[in-house]
């Protein structure tokens, strides 16, 4: 590796000058040798034209092959990974970092508050409950004792109406695939058989004699990487058993729905359905519990909205809906006859992205400004009664409670600014802070700037800078460069205690808020899917160039990073332009973009990114930005650490498997191909603190070493102004 070598050169250099001493470091150089990936002779034609996939071989979860492959390349990786010089002393001052108390905001269920407690270091956090304020309070669910290694996590629960029967999730693995075990709240006793196999589910509770879930039929074959695309969503009665819980929609061959779900209203009247073809858009139903034998009433029956029923006032209905308003409005309609015509404005469209929620009696309408929050609360007659005060520029969310609640409780953050927890008090809208962590970080030390740059089509893109105050832009400081830009999704200022340490040594954060995401509504999603979907790589390549030419960094010191359809985003950037950045960081990616379809539930993808057997001109699409199908003989890309989960059944770990085969046959020049492998390990969800910790030792230690880097950053600049 000549080009590290030289400069870690310069780095001693430098110290030494300054220090008047000659100061010897060690240098790391070596010649990588990959594990021989074996070419088979798969071929695919799509409309005539046919395609090469020599790693198909990879795709099977379950062979030994695949299992000895995986094996080989972390022997390789990892043997790398730990011979960074400073690789310890990042996870040091990350497990430093991390060591600290975080609590949630706490609800009420029954007769018990809860809330979730983290001492530092755990695992997983802990569910606590007492019962009046003053009470000690005790352990009620310790997911740390779910299995030894802390990779068996809570998914999601919910308590009966009375508040006395829990329902929750565990995931094993990071799997998608859960299983739902019944409590009894007083004496903490599983009640009864635990129901296994369900997949992307809420648990929603009808009085307190059962429950709605969702779930799959079990695929033939791999349970990790086989095909779901009929879900479907039962009832389950208490003391019966699952073989025997009802079937209440989904199923039938001629009109499949990928996603379905249900959710029964506050007061146990009606139960809302929910049916995707694909992640954007929906049908809704309901069903009217208080009449036996109800059928169901149609509120929408086509998924050109995503809309879902936020409240009920007796028979009255509260909609929040996209259909018509790309920015969502709420409106309200009778359940007797609920269909769009019907339909008034409670809380019209604005030219801001609405998000919702209810809480003692009023609407809390959180408003996206420019991927900032601004929130107002309505009363039940539409009324505009305060906009809420925050504690600053940033993020707030939470603003939920049961309909009786006097209080409720709200998070703020940003990128500087750890999680805090304020009080809320519903009829006067005063706001106190509930809790702070303490956290060994100095965020008055750090800022963070919005600007707005120009996309390749001259659309104008946000994009949120954080780093130390004082920073000189000199185009030498170590820059990640984050983003997603797609599914509607929104990414809006969060503290992260790992971003944190990258910004303790120096580094930039920067995050665009691209096309394909949520921040400015559905037409700003839209542009960035399938035909449209280079719009998002050409907005997170100029955010790279805005950078640049404003001399925050440079190429040499630039890092992309971005995980699941981010992971996508990197690989497709860093395939077109190889010559943008110094290191790249597709975790969990899409990266096959002619089979993602065929695995797990990816065909309900195919809103944002079409499939390449929609037509000839998708699959011409799909192809020139498909990362595997994109990797070129005779180039030189960046160093580049792929990472995924052996146990991903959202996103196959395949998508890295072949990408990343595809670098090592090609890659030019010495700049480092790996691939990371976390064994009993997911998409991301309940991850133990552990393991994370000891993966962003491991990114933050390849990025800054690959960036030239012997020690880090931090200590650089100290002993050269010392």
């Amino acid at each position: 590796m000549k080009k590290a070598v030289f400069a870690l050169s310069i780095v001693t250099l430098m110290i030494g000058c300054k220090n008047e001493t000659k100061q010897e470091t060690a240098k790391i150089q070596r010649t990588l040798n990959y594990p021989e990936t074996k070419k088979a002779d798969t071929v695919d034609t799509y409309f005539g034209v046919a395609v090469k996939d020599p790693y198909r071989w990879l795709e099977d979860d379950r062979s030994k092959e695949t299992e000895d492959w995986v094996k080989s390349q972390n022997k390789v990786t990892f043997s790398y990974l730990d011979s960074i010089p400073f690789k310890n002393e990042l996870k040091d001052r990350l497990s430093s970092l991390w060591n600290y108390e975080k609590v949630s905001a706490p609800f009420k269920e029954g007769e018990y508050t809860y809330f979730y407690k983290n001492d530092g270091l755990q695992n997983q956090s802990v569910l606590y409950r007492f019962k009046k304020e003053g009470d000690e309070p005790e352990v009620f669910l310790d997911p740390n004792k779910f299995s030894e290694d802390g990779t068996t996590s809570l998914g999601g629960l919910s308590f009966s109406k009375n508040g006395k029967i829990l329902a929750y999730s565990i995931s094993e693995g990071g799997s998608d695939w859960r299983k739902v075990i019944i409590k009894n709240v007083e004496t903490k006793e599983i009640i009864e058989d635990t129901l296994i196999d369900i997949k992307f589910s809420g648990l929603s509770w009808k009085g307190n004699e059962g429950f709605y879930y969702s779930s799959y039929d079990k695929p033939k074959g791999s349970e990790l990487s086989a095909k779901t695309d009929q879900h479907k969503l039962y009832y389950h009665k208490l003391g019966t058993a699952q073989k025997d819980d009802e079937l209440i929609y989904g199923g039938t061959p001629e009109e499949k729905h990928r996603y379905v779900g249900g959710n029964v209203t506050d007061d146990d009247r009606y139960l809302i359905i929910y049916a995707k073809v694909s992640t954007s858009g929906n049908k809704l139903f309901l069903k009217d519990l208080s009449k036996k034998d109800s059928k169901l009433i149609t509120i929408l029956d086509h998924t050109d909205s995503d809309s879902f029923v936020i409240e009920n006032d007796k028979s009255k209905l509260f909609i929040v809906t996209n259909l018509d308003a790309p920015n969502k409005k709420i409106v309200t309609t009778d359940a007797s006859k609920p269909t769009p015509d019907t339909w008034k404005d409670f809380i019209p469209e604005t030219e801001n992205v609405l998000s919702s929620s209810t809480g003692g009696g009023y609407f809390f309408a959180e408003y996206m400004v420019d991927a900032v929050s601004k929130v107002q609360q309505y009363d039940y007659n539409g009324k505009l009664v305060r906009e809420i005060k925050l504690p600053g520029i940033g993020s707030a969310g939470g603003f939920g409670a049961k309909k009786e609640e006097k209080e409720l409780y709200y998070s703020f953050t940003n990128y500087v600014t750890p999680g805090s927890i304020y009080k809320y008090t519903i009829e006067d809208g005063t706001s106190e802070l509930y809790k702070k962590p303490k956290i060994d970080f100095a965020s008055d030390n750090y800022e963070s700037k919005q600007v707005f740059y120009t996309s390749k089509d001259g659309t104008k893109v946000p994009m949120i800078i954080t780093h130390k105050k004082g920073l000189e832009l000199n185009g030498k400081n170590p820059t990640i460069l984050y983003g997603y830009g797609g599914f509607n999704v929104s990414l809006t200022p969060s503290f992260s205690i790992a971003n944190a340490v990258w910004m303790e040594q120096g580094g930039i954060y920067a995050v665009p808020n691209l096309r394909g995401g949520g921040e400015y509504g559905k037409k700003w999603h839209d542009a960035g899917t399938k035909k449209q979907k280079q719009n998002v790589f050409d907005d997170f390549i100029a955010a790279a160039e805005y950078l640049i030419n404003n001399k925050y960094t440079s190429s040499d010191y630039l890092a992309i990073r971005g995980g699941s359809n981010g992971g996508l985003l990197v690989g497709a950037t860093m395939t077109q332009r190889p010559d943008l950045m110094k290191v790249a960081l597709p975790a969990v990616g899409v990266l096959d973009m002619l089979r993602y379809h065929t695995f797990t539930a990816g065909a309900g993808w195919a809103y944002d990114y079409g499939t390449a057997e929609d037509n000839k001109e998708m699959f011409e699409y799909l192809k020139k930005y498909s990362p595997v199908h994109n990797v070129k003989e005779g180039v030189e890309y960046p160093a580049t650490l792929v990472t995924t989960g052996d146990h991903d059944d959202r996103v196959v770990p395949a998508h890295s498997f072949k990408f990343a085969a595809e670098l090592q046959d090609k890659q030019t020049g010495s700049n480092p191909t790996l691939i990371r492998i976390e064994t009993n390990a997911g998409h991301g969800a309940g991850t133990p603190v552990s393991k994370t910790i000891e993966q962003y030792a491991d990114i933050f230690g390849f990025t800054l070493y690959n960036m030239g880097y012997n020690v880090l950053p931090e200590k650089v600049t100290k002993e050269v102004k010392g």
